[in-house]
């Protein structure tokens, strides 16, 4: 949903203005004699004059006035604007703020003393109970909130006055807060306490804006203010906000109205909705990219911020920072041989830094007509004129790319490789052909995001051999290195696409190209971080394939390169934090092999790492919820290892972080859902202890958010999962506390998620392991029931999926010890339960034989060997 502007307030009680009488008083200081003199303010007082004349006020202009004549200026517009409409009094020059009173300072103020500058300035509060004894409508507008009126040099023999003591405490450069007045609107250059520029050309920033909206068609004067407001904020990088405070009763339109507004006005008025915290994101990653605010606000307003977490949005927004980033990048440096064509690209770039999207994609849609006319009407100048048009459109569809608008910058792509097309590969200049390998990888990413695989499949693959012919006959490394990324990309999709032995040689042939220009450029950092991604990459499908060990190598691999890099720029936030990615990666993989050592030493070297940076910035997110995982992770292995004492430790300090971060950002749905996993894992660990009661309260929790999550979007699969299983959690403990109904009831609810899922995936491994637990649990209270044709059918159906599972991946430790907990269960309503039962035991013993059995699970192989006597004895 876009953000809706409150434009107008309503359209419907705008009048037009021209019948009332107004009047304006504009003063305005800069020849100072004894303090600091300004470059700008008499001519930002001209500035003002003539747009209020035009909008049909009657003007009095001041200019460099002592404190006497300026007095008597305030006087006479009292007695001459009586009865007056709409009074305003704007004034640019030095103010501060004197003992919490803000005064205005004359051409004369003098600093040398605290009793002297009081003497010497003007209250504000002469100038409020002037307009208020003047009109129904009263406008006060301060430019006066420049920077130290007491130090520094303007210009050869005429310095600042240093403060004086007596004065230094009482005196702020800024101006504060004024409260709200009757019948009058305040409006500052900046903040409360804030001081503003004065401007690098003839006016200031807030002047210049003041004079471009003051006269917008259509506009109620908060609505002015608040564009000003935008445009200042935007084009000072965040460093200076306008203040206004407005006691005005009724609207006030300084022209008449009129619906339309254009996008650059659209866009500002729609800054002024966004929450001080998306605020606060938007310049931080404005600032990593060095770009303006504006882009920024124009691709947030377009997406879809209710449905997001914190984490996507952010992602979202770095996406349009960097296709911005680019975008102006190539708009800088791509040369046109048609003056027309060049002037419409540089008027496009000045567009696209306002986050005017659309304004800067019409012009460049006007370069393509020209080029487009040129290229038929001009045979020979076919090739060129095809060339400069397709990279006219690269840059039409890299603004579309910035403002997050996929599907015009998809278009925009394809016609890019039409064209290119056209013209012919051996038409094309190193430049040109480097351009066309980059639309092909960003169609692929695009086609990515909208989530049409089989088109980025086609990309990918073009992209690819693309690069291998473009490698043959170039010499530039980086050609290799980009071939090499492609290989990647496409693995991507492969996987995506569930064909793991393509996407493994596509990892594996990245590896290996990376492998040799590492070793011939070893200077070239970035690219042995590329060789770490691979063999992550090449990790992560071996582990998927249950190939354990080779999946433990590639991640070795992986974490010694990461390690060197760590070690050379040991300051580097992001290279700490990818070590600890494949920390966990690797503790992931020695845990489901039963290697509860490997596991517990890898999750505490994360640990480690991730708590140095979580006390290097505290008020990070992301950095405390990496610690959050963390303590989970190693909480998940002290309970396999028999420690539920020790794994609810883990478990409370993860909790306590995730509830921290819900409470500071009680919209993030990822945050809500770590803390339900959190509570979860705490109610596990009770349970372990026969904590019943604790446990039940913590899995309560756990589903009253799961619950809350589930219901927001019923299409999330995640959300449905982790709503069945703390349906499952709350059953075992109502089982165990002998509600036999309810615990039923809260399993029987879980089928129906769980089949839901499998049904929706049979190739997900996880949901079907879900569904054989549930499956297993309602099986279980069967028995207890004594409906023994229900628990048949519903321990046959799980000891079926866990047999497929186990064939599947033998070396899974989990998925192995499930089919012992289904052989034990099966054998309640088996016909040969001895033979059902001997299968488990010797399925256990294997995975003790091998040191892949949980500590936790020893006890199995004498509750069996126990099961096994019994049934001996009988048949004796």
């Amino acid at each position: 949903m876009r953000l809706l502007f409150a434009l107008l307030l309503t359209l419907m009680t705008a009048a037009t203005a021209m019948a009332e009488r107004r009047v304006a008083l504009v003063i305005a200081a800069d020849d100072y004699r004894l303090i600091r003199p300004l470059a700008n303010p008499v001519h930002d007082g001209e500035a003002m004059e003539a747009v209020l004349k035009k909008l049909g006020f009657e003007v009095i202009l001041e200019t460099n006035r002592d404190l006497r004549r300026m007095r008597r200026a305030v006087d006479d517009f009292r007695e001459n604007a009586k009865g007056a409409d709409v009074a305003l009094v704007y004034f640019s020059g030095h103010g501060v703020e004197i003992s919490g009173d803000n005064r205005l300072l004359p051409v004369d103020a003098d600093a040398s003393s605290f009793d002297a500058l009081e003497k010497t300035s003007l209250p504000l509060e002469e100038v409020r109970d002037a307009v208020a004894a003047t009109a129904k409508v009263g406008l006060i507008m301060l430019d006066a909130c420049r920077s130290d009126p007491f130090s520094g040099t303007v210009r050869e023999g005429r310095g600042a006055t240093s403060l004086a003591k007596d004065v230094a405490d009482k005196v702020k450069p800024g101006l504060g807060r004024t409260g709200r007045a009757e019948n009058i609107l305040f409006a500052f250059s900046a903040a409360p306490g804030e001081t503003a520029a004065d401007g690098n050309g003839q006016n200031s920033p807030f002047t210049t804006a003041l004079t471009k909206y003051l006269g917008t068609d259509g506009l109620e004067i908060r609505s002015v203010l608040t564009l000003v407001q935008q445009e200042v904020y935007d084009l000072s990088r965040g460093k200076q906000l306008p203040y206004v405070e407005s006691g005005l009763p009724q609207l006030f339109f300084a022209a008449k109205a009129r619906q339309d507004l254009p996008e650059r006005e659209r866009l500002l008025l729609a800054m002024a909705d966004v929450t001080p915290e998306m605020r606060g994101q938007v310049e931080q990653i404005a600032s990593d990219a060095d770009m303006p605010l504006a882009p920024l606000y124009g691709a947030l307003i377009g997406l879809d911020t209710k449905h997001l977490s914190a984490e996507s949005l952010d992602a979202s927004l770095r996406e349009a920072a960097d296709a911005f980033v680019k975008v102006r990048g190539e708009m800088k440096t791509l040369a046109a041989d048609d003056p027309r064509v060049t002037e419409l690209r540089r008027q496009a770039e000045e567009q696209l830094a306002l986050g005017a999207f659309g304004a800067a994609q019409a012009k460049l849609a006007e370069a393509v007509d020209i080029d487009e006319v040129s290229r038929k009407a001009l045979k020979v100048n076919f090739i060129d004129r095809t060339l400069s048009q397709a990279a006219t459109l690269f840059l039409s569809a890299g603004a579309a790319r910035a403002d997050l608008n996929y599907a015009a910058a998809i278009e925009g792509y394809e016609a890019v490789l039409s064209l290119y097309g056209e013209a012919g590969q051996t038409s094309l200049s190193l430049e040109q052909a480097d351009r066309q390998s980059r639309t092909l990888e960003e169609l692929g990413l695009l086609y990515t995001t909208v989530g049409n695989v089989e088109a980025a499949s086609r990309a990918f693959t073009a992209l690819l051999a693309n690069l291998e012919q473009r490698s043959r006959q170039e010499t530039d490394p980086s050609v290799k290195r980009d071939l090499a990324i492609s290989h990647i990309k496409l693995a991507n999709i492969r996987m995506a696409q569930g064909d793991l032995p393509t996407a493994l040689e596509n990892y594996e042939a990245a590896r290996d190209m990376l492998q040799g220009l590492t070793a011939s450029l070893p200077d070239e950092k970035g690219w042995l971080g590329d060789l770490a991604m691979a063999n992550d990459k090449i990790g992560n499908v071996l582990a998927t394939q249950g190939d354990v060990g080779a999946a433990a190598q590639a991640y070795q691999q992986s974490l010694s390169i990461k390690q060197q890099l760590a070690d050379a720029e040991p300051d580097r936030a992001y290279l700490l934090r990818d070590l600890t990615i494949t920390h966990d990666e690797i503790g992931d993989l020695a845990r489901t092999a039963g290697r509860l050592d490997g596991a517990q030493t890898a999750f505490e070297e994360s640990l480690r790492i991730r708590l140095a940076l979580a006390e290097n910035k505290p008020d990070d997110p992301e950095r405390q919820r990496a610690v959050s995982v963390s303590h989970e992770k190693i909480g998940d292995v002290l309970r396999e290892r028999g420690d539920p004492a020790g794994a609810l430790v883990a478990y409370n300090q993860s909790q306590a972080i995730a509830e921290e971060l819900v409470r500071r950002d009680p919209n993030d749905t990822d945050l809500k859902r770590d803390l339900s996993i959190s509570y979860a894992k705490a109610g596990n660990a009770l349970s372990d202890q026969k904590s019943w009661s604790p446990a039940l309260a913590s899995y309560q929790q756990a589903l009253d958010i799961a619950r809350e999550l589930a219901a927001t979007d019923p299409g999330n699969t995640n959300w449905q999962r982790d709503l069945s299983v703390c349906l499952e959690k709350v059953a075992g403990v109502l089982d165990v506390q002998g509600d036999i109904g309810g615990a039923l009831q809260n399993y029987q609810d879980s089928l129906a998620i769980a089949d839901r899922l499998a049904k929706l995936d049979p190739a997900n491994s996880d949901w079907q392991r879900d569904l054989s637990i549930t499956l297993s649990e309602i099986g279980m209270l069967e028995t207890k029931q004594r409906h023994f044709e229900g628990s048949r059918k519903a321990f046959e159906a799980s000891l079926g999926i866990r047999q497929q599972l186990a064939r599947s991946d033998p070396d899974n430790a989990i998925w192995q010890f499930d089919l012992v907990q289904a052989y034990i269960n099966y054998a309640y309503v088996a016909k040969d339960p001895k033979a059902v039962l001997t299968k488990a035991l010797n399925l256990t013993l294997e995975l003790d034989r091998t040191g892949r059995l949980a500590p936790r699970d020893r006890s199995t192989i004498k509750y069996l060997r126990g099961l096994l006597a019994k049934f001996g004895a009988r048949k004796k």
